[in-house]
Protein backbone atom coordinates (compact mmCIF):
# COMPACT_ATOMS: atom_id res chain seq x y z
CA UNK A 1 0.00 0.00 0.00
CA UNK A 2 1.34 3.16 -0.96
CA UNK A 3 1.03 5.94 2.03
CA UNK A 4 -1.65 8.80 1.21
CA UNK A 5 -2.83 12.01 3.36
CA UNK A 6 -6.61 11.99 4.21
CA UNK A 7 -9.01 15.46 3.84
CA UNK A 8 -12.70 14.92 5.21
CA UNK A 9 -14.06 18.67 3.06
CA UNK A 10 -16.62 20.84 4.96
CA UNK A 11 -17.72 22.78 2.01
CA UNK A 12 -17.24 22.71 -1.80
CA UNK A 13 -15.18 25.38 -1.88
CA UNK A 14 -12.48 23.76 0.45
CA UNK A 15 -12.31 20.66 -1.66
CA UNK A 16 -11.92 22.44 -4.56
CA UNK A 17 -9.16 24.72 -3.10
CA UNK A 18 -7.62 21.72 -1.80
CA UNK A 19 -7.56 19.81 -4.85
CA UNK A 20 -6.26 22.99 -7.03
CA UNK A 21 -2.99 23.43 -4.92
CA UNK A 22 -2.66 19.90 -4.94
CA UNK A 23 -2.10 18.23 -8.42
CA UNK A 24 -1.65 14.50 -6.53
CA UNK A 25 -5.51 15.34 -5.15
CA UNK A 26 -8.24 12.79 -5.77
CA UNK A 27 -11.40 13.28 -5.02
CA UNK A 28 -13.79 10.26 -2.92
CA UNK A 29 -17.07 9.57 -2.46
CA UNK A 30 -18.11 6.33 -3.13
CA UNK A 31 -15.07 5.03 -4.04
CA UNK A 32 -15.74 2.06 -5.90
CA UNK A 33 -13.70 2.21 -8.83
CA UNK A 34 -10.89 4.78 -7.12
CA UNK A 35 -10.23 1.75 -4.94
CA UNK A 36 -9.82 -0.67 -7.12
CA UNK A 37 -7.57 1.33 -9.41
CA UNK A 38 -5.36 2.10 -6.13
CA UNK A 39 -5.23 -1.10 -5.39
CA UNK A 40 -3.87 -2.20 -9.19
CA UNK A 41 -1.34 0.82 -8.80
CA UNK A 42 -2.94 2.15 -11.39
CA UNK A 43 -3.93 5.30 -9.62
CA UNK A 44 -1.56 6.56 -6.76
CA UNK A 45 -3.13 9.46 -5.05
CA UNK A 46 -1.41 11.24 -2.79
CA UNK A 47 -4.34 13.02 -1.06
CA UNK A 48 -7.61 11.57 -1.05
CA UNK A 49 -10.42 14.39 -0.32
CA UNK A 50 -13.40 13.01 0.89
CA UNK A 51 -16.60 14.70 -0.50
CA UNK A 52 -19.23 12.12 0.65
CA UNK A 53 -20.44 13.75 3.29
CA UNK A 54 -21.12 17.65 1.57
CA UNK A 55 -25.04 18.47 1.17
CA UNK A 56 -24.98 17.12 -2.80
CA UNK A 57 -26.87 14.32 -2.33
CA UNK A 58 -30.07 15.58 -3.09
CA UNK A 59 -32.35 14.93 -6.05
CA UNK A 60 -35.13 18.01 -6.84
CA UNK A 61 -37.54 19.52 -8.96
CA UNK A 62 -36.25 22.50 -11.12
CA UNK A 63 -38.60 25.29 -11.84
CA UNK A 64 -38.45 24.65 -15.62
CA UNK A 65 -40.01 21.13 -14.97
CA UNK A 66 -36.59 19.51 -15.34
CA UNK A 67 -34.46 17.76 -12.52
CA UNK A 68 -31.53 18.17 -10.52
CA UNK A 69 -29.32 15.32 -9.64
CA UNK A 70 -27.16 15.96 -6.80
CA UNK A 71 -22.79 14.39 -7.76
CA UNK A 72 -22.93 12.17 -4.50
CA UNK A 73 -26.93 10.77 -5.05
CA UNK A 74 -26.44 6.87 -4.64
CA UNK A 75 -27.15 5.13 -7.93
CA UNK A 76 -29.20 3.14 -6.49
CA UNK A 77 -31.33 5.93 -4.81
CA UNK A 78 -31.57 7.91 -7.77
CA UNK A 79 -32.79 4.34 -9.75
CA UNK A 80 -35.49 4.40 -7.28
CA UNK A 81 -36.29 7.60 -7.36
CA UNK A 82 -40.35 8.72 -8.43
CA UNK A 83 -39.38 11.27 -10.72
CA UNK A 84 -36.59 9.73 -12.46
CA UNK A 85 -38.46 6.13 -13.04
CA UNK A 86 -41.95 8.53 -14.20
CA UNK A 87 -40.18 10.95 -16.40
CA UNK A 88 -36.92 9.60 -17.50
CA UNK A 89 -37.16 6.01 -16.75
CA UNK A 90 -34.16 5.53 -19.75
CA UNK A 91 -32.36 6.37 -16.78
CA UNK A 92 -33.73 4.16 -13.86
CA UNK A 93 -32.84 1.17 -16.71
CA UNK A 94 -29.41 2.17 -17.60
CA UNK A 95 -28.66 2.43 -13.32
CA UNK A 96 -30.33 -0.66 -12.78
CA UNK A 97 -28.43 -2.70 -15.37
CA UNK A 98 -25.02 -1.16 -14.03
CA UNK A 99 -23.21 -3.22 -11.59
CA UNK A 100 -24.11 -5.23 -8.34
CA UNK A 101 -26.93 -4.01 -5.96
CA UNK A 102 -24.21 -3.77 -3.29
CA UNK A 103 -22.07 -1.43 -6.18
CA UNK A 104 -25.00 0.96 -6.66
CA UNK A 105 -26.10 1.20 -2.83
CA UNK A 106 -22.40 2.61 -2.99
CA UNK A 107 -21.24 4.40 -6.27
CA UNK A 108 -22.65 8.03 -6.47
CA UNK A 109 -23.56 10.01 -9.97
CA UNK A 110 -20.58 12.15 -9.84
CA UNK A 111 -17.86 8.92 -9.76
CA UNK A 112 -20.09 7.03 -12.39
CA UNK A 113 -19.34 9.49 -14.64
CA UNK A 114 -15.90 9.46 -13.79
CA UNK A 115 -15.25 5.99 -13.86
CA UNK A 116 -12.00 4.94 -16.13
CA UNK A 117 -12.16 2.45 -18.74
CA UNK A 118 -12.30 -1.29 -17.60
CA UNK A 119 -9.55 -1.92 -21.05
CA UNK A 120 -7.12 -4.93 -19.51
CA UNK A 121 -4.03 -3.39 -20.92
CA UNK A 122 -4.82 0.17 -18.89
CA UNK A 123 -5.41 -2.02 -15.95
CA UNK A 124 -2.22 -3.95 -16.05
CA UNK A 125 0.59 -1.81 -15.07
CA UNK A 126 2.67 -4.47 -16.77
CA UNK A 127 2.08 -3.78 -19.58
CA UNK A 128 2.32 -0.15 -21.96
CA UNK A 129 -0.84 1.92 -22.13
CA UNK A 130 -1.48 5.81 -23.83
CA UNK A 131 -4.49 6.32 -21.34
CA UNK A 132 -1.64 5.54 -18.45
CA UNK A 133 1.54 7.03 -19.57
CA UNK A 134 1.48 8.70 -22.73
CA UNK A 135 3.77 7.51 -25.15
CA UNK A 136 4.10 4.33 -24.23
CA UNK A 137 2.17 2.84 -26.86
CA UNK A 138 -1.38 1.10 -27.51
CA UNK A 139 -0.79 -2.99 -27.45
CA UNK A 140 -4.80 -3.59 -27.37
CA UNK A 141 -4.73 -2.66 -31.10
CA UNK A 142 -2.74 -5.58 -32.62
CA UNK A 143 -3.97 -7.84 -29.19
CA UNK A 144 -7.59 -8.97 -27.40
CA UNK A 145 -9.82 -6.12 -29.00
CA UNK A 146 -13.16 -7.94 -28.59
CA UNK A 147 -14.68 -5.35 -26.21
CA UNK A 148 -13.01 -2.15 -27.59
CA UNK A 149 -13.98 0.71 -29.73
CA UNK A 150 -15.58 0.55 -33.25
CA UNK A 151 -16.16 4.43 -33.08
CA UNK A 152 -13.87 7.45 -32.39
CA UNK A 153 -10.68 5.57 -31.53
CA UNK A 154 -7.57 6.69 -32.43
CA UNK A 155 -3.92 5.41 -33.45
CA UNK A 156 -3.29 6.21 -29.91
CA UNK A 157 -6.19 3.99 -27.51
CA UNK A 158 -9.31 1.64 -28.37
CA UNK A 159 -10.40 1.95 -24.87
CA UNK A 160 -14.52 2.30 -24.06
CA UNK A 161 -16.32 4.15 -21.86
CA UNK A 162 -17.91 1.33 -19.78
CA UNK A 163 -20.63 3.92 -17.98
CA UNK A 164 -24.31 3.04 -18.57
CA UNK A 165 -25.81 5.85 -16.97
CA UNK A 166 -23.76 8.74 -18.54
CA UNK A 167 -24.93 6.90 -21.75
CA UNK A 168 -28.72 7.65 -21.00
CA UNK A 169 -27.27 11.17 -19.75
CA UNK A 170 -26.62 11.60 -23.47
CA UNK A 171 -29.72 10.99 -24.40
CA UNK A 172 -31.91 13.17 -22.48
CA UNK A 173 -29.61 16.48 -23.55
CA UNK A 174 -28.18 16.51 -19.39
CA UNK A 175 -25.89 18.75 -18.27
CA UNK A 176 -23.38 18.36 -15.88
CA UNK A 177 -22.68 21.67 -13.35
CA UNK A 178 -18.88 21.66 -12.12
CA UNK A 179 -17.62 24.04 -9.01
CA UNK A 180 -13.76 25.45 -9.66
CA UNK A 181 -11.26 27.41 -8.71
CA UNK A 182 -12.36 29.99 -11.12
CA UNK A 183 -16.48 29.69 -10.35
CA UNK A 184 -18.91 27.55 -11.86
CA UNK A 185 -19.69 26.32 -15.34
CA UNK A 186 -21.35 23.71 -17.19
CA UNK A 187 -20.57 21.20 -19.82
CA UNK A 188 -23.19 19.32 -21.58
CA UNK A 189 -23.21 15.49 -20.99
CA UNK A 190 -22.83 14.77 -24.30
CA UNK A 191 -19.06 16.38 -24.45
CA UNK A 192 -18.30 15.94 -21.11
CA UNK A 193 -16.17 12.82 -22.10
CA UNK A 194 -14.10 13.10 -24.55
CA UNK A 195 -12.21 10.91 -27.56
CA UNK A 196 -9.08 9.77 -27.33
CA UNK A 197 -7.22 11.73 -30.40
CA UNK A 198 -3.62 12.40 -29.33
CA UNK A 199 -4.34 12.74 -25.70
CA UNK A 200 -6.11 9.42 -24.41
CA UNK A 201 -5.18 10.10 -21.06
CA UNK A 202 -7.26 12.91 -20.77
CA UNK A 203 -11.37 11.50 -19.86
CA UNK A 204 -13.38 14.44 -19.78
CA UNK A 205 -13.29 18.11 -20.17
CA UNK A 206 -12.78 18.83 -16.17
CA UNK A 207 -10.11 21.33 -15.27
CA UNK A 208 -7.92 20.74 -12.49
CA UNK A 209 -9.62 21.40 -9.23
CA UNK A 210 -12.83 21.30 -10.45
CA UNK A 211 -15.76 19.22 -8.67
CA UNK A 212 -18.87 17.96 -10.20
CA UNK A 213 -21.75 19.06 -8.14
CA UNK A 214 -24.91 17.98 -9.88
CA UNK A 215 -26.31 16.93 -13.25
CA UNK A 216 -29.44 18.77 -14.55
CA UNK A 217 -31.89 17.01 -16.77
CA UNK A 218 -34.26 18.97 -18.86
CA UNK A 219 -37.83 18.64 -18.72
CA UNK A 220 -38.71 15.24 -20.80
CA UNK A 221 -39.94 16.72 -24.21
CA UNK A 222 -43.98 16.30 -24.65
CA UNK A 223 -45.56 12.70 -25.15
CA UNK A 224 -42.04 11.23 -25.08
CA UNK A 225 -40.90 7.75 -24.03
CA UNK A 226 -37.69 6.27 -23.21
CA UNK A 227 -35.91 3.15 -22.96
CA UNK A 228 -32.09 1.32 -22.36
CA UNK A 229 -31.24 -1.50 -23.74
CA UNK A 230 -27.97 -3.31 -23.08
CA UNK A 231 -26.07 -6.86 -24.74
CA UNK A 232 -23.47 -8.18 -22.10
CA UNK A 233 -21.84 -11.40 -21.82
CA UNK A 234 -24.03 -12.26 -18.33
CA UNK A 235 -26.99 -10.99 -16.84
CA UNK A 236 -25.50 -9.26 -14.29
CA UNK A 237 -22.31 -7.25 -13.32
CA UNK A 238 -21.16 -7.07 -16.50
CA UNK A 239 -20.12 -3.91 -19.01
CA UNK A 240 -21.80 -3.42 -22.06
CA UNK A 241 -20.86 -4.95 -25.24
CA UNK A 242 -22.99 -2.30 -26.89
CA UNK A 243 -26.22 -0.24 -25.67
CA UNK A 244 -28.24 2.14 -26.33
CA UNK A 245 -30.36 4.89 -24.61
CA UNK A 246 -33.29 6.01 -26.81
CA UNK A 247 -35.86 9.00 -26.33
CA UNK A 248 -38.29 8.84 -29.08
CA UNK A 249 -41.82 11.20 -29.35
CA UNK A 250 -44.52 10.27 -31.93
CA UNK A 251 -47.76 12.20 -33.30
CA UNK A 252 -49.84 11.25 -35.55
CA UNK A 253 -47.29 8.23 -37.14
CA UNK A 254 -44.51 11.01 -37.21
CA UNK A 255 -41.46 11.78 -35.51
CA UNK A 256 -41.35 14.79 -33.24
CA UNK A 257 -38.37 14.22 -30.96
CA UNK A 258 -35.95 11.81 -31.23
CA UNK A 259 -32.60 11.34 -29.09
CA UNK A 260 -30.23 8.40 -29.57
CA UNK A 261 -26.99 7.49 -27.78
CA UNK A 262 -24.96 4.09 -27.81
CA UNK A 263 -22.61 3.13 -25.54
CA UNK A 264 -20.07 0.00 -25.17
CA UNK A 265 -18.80 1.56 -28.55
CA UNK A 266 -16.56 4.53 -27.92
CA UNK A 267 -14.20 6.64 -25.75
CA UNK A 268 -17.24 8.11 -24.34
CA UNK A 269 -21.32 7.72 -25.14
CA UNK A 270 -21.38 8.24 -28.23
CA UNK A 271 -24.58 10.61 -29.27
CA UNK A 272 -26.02 9.60 -32.77
CA UNK A 273 -26.47 12.98 -34.43
CA UNK A 274 -26.60 11.26 -37.76
CA UNK A 275 -29.34 9.05 -37.00
CA UNK A 276 -30.74 11.52 -35.06
CA UNK A 277 -31.27 13.79 -38.18
CA UNK A 278 -32.89 11.10 -39.99
CA UNK A 279 -35.62 10.42 -37.39
CA UNK A 280 -36.81 13.68 -36.66
CA UNK A 281 -39.92 14.34 -39.11
CA UNK A 282 -39.79 10.74 -40.63
CA UNK A 283 -42.26 8.54 -40.35
CA UNK A 284 -42.16 5.90 -37.38
CA UNK A 285 -41.70 2.69 -39.67
CA UNK A 286 -39.07 -0.03 -38.81
CA UNK A 287 -37.76 0.92 -42.80
CA UNK A 288 -37.12 4.66 -41.15
CA UNK A 289 -35.28 3.37 -37.99
CA UNK A 290 -33.40 1.03 -39.97
CA UNK A 291 -31.98 3.77 -42.61
CA UNK A 292 -31.69 5.98 -39.68
CA UNK A 293 -28.83 3.62 -37.43
CA UNK A 294 -27.20 2.70 -40.57
CA UNK A 295 -26.38 6.30 -41.57
CA UNK A 296 -24.98 6.34 -38.23
CA UNK A 297 -23.02 3.07 -37.84
CA UNK A 298 -21.62 3.59 -41.24
CA UNK A 299 -18.92 5.65 -39.35
CA UNK A 300 -17.94 2.53 -37.61
CA UNK A 301 -14.08 1.20 -37.90
CA UNK A 302 -14.28 -2.06 -36.29
CA UNK A 303 -10.98 -4.05 -35.27
CA UNK A 304 -10.10 -7.16 -36.22
CA UNK A 305 -11.96 -9.45 -33.55
CA UNK A 306 -15.16 -6.50 -32.80
CA UNK A 307 -16.86 -6.33 -36.03
CA UNK A 308 -19.74 -8.12 -34.37
CA UNK A 309 -20.54 -4.86 -32.36
CA UNK A 310 -21.98 -2.84 -35.22
CA UNK A 311 -24.39 -5.29 -36.31
CA UNK A 312 -25.41 -5.97 -32.22
CA UNK A 313 -25.39 -2.25 -32.07
CA UNK A 314 -27.68 -1.91 -34.69
CA UNK A 315 -30.34 -4.56 -33.74
CA UNK A 316 -30.24 -2.77 -29.87
CA UNK A 317 -31.66 0.75 -31.11
CA UNK A 318 -33.86 -0.92 -34.59
CA UNK A 319 -35.57 -2.44 -31.45
CA UNK A 320 -35.53 -0.16 -28.97
CA UNK A 321 -37.35 2.28 -31.78
CA UNK A 322 -39.75 0.12 -32.85
CA UNK A 323 -40.85 -0.46 -29.36
CA UNK A 324 -41.25 3.08 -28.09
CA UNK A 325 -42.89 3.92 -31.80
CA UNK A 326 -45.32 1.01 -30.62
CA UNK A 327 -45.95 2.40 -27.56
CA UNK A 328 -46.68 6.31 -28.32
Amino acid sequence: MKPFAYLRARSADEAVQESAARPDAVFLAGGTNLVDLMKLGVEAPELLIDISRLPLDQVADTADGGLRIGATARNSDLAAHPAVRTRYPVLSQALLSGASGQLRNTATTGGNLLQRTRCPYFQDTSKPCNKREPGTGCPARDSAQRDLAVLGHSEHCVATHPSDMAVALSALDATVRLHGPDGERTVSATTFHRLPGDTPDRDTEIRPGELITEVVLPPSPDGAASVYRKARDRASFAFALASVAAVLSVRAGRIEHAALAFGGLAHRPWRAHAAEDVLRGAPATDETFERAVDAELTAARPLRDNAFKVGLARNLAVDALAELAADS
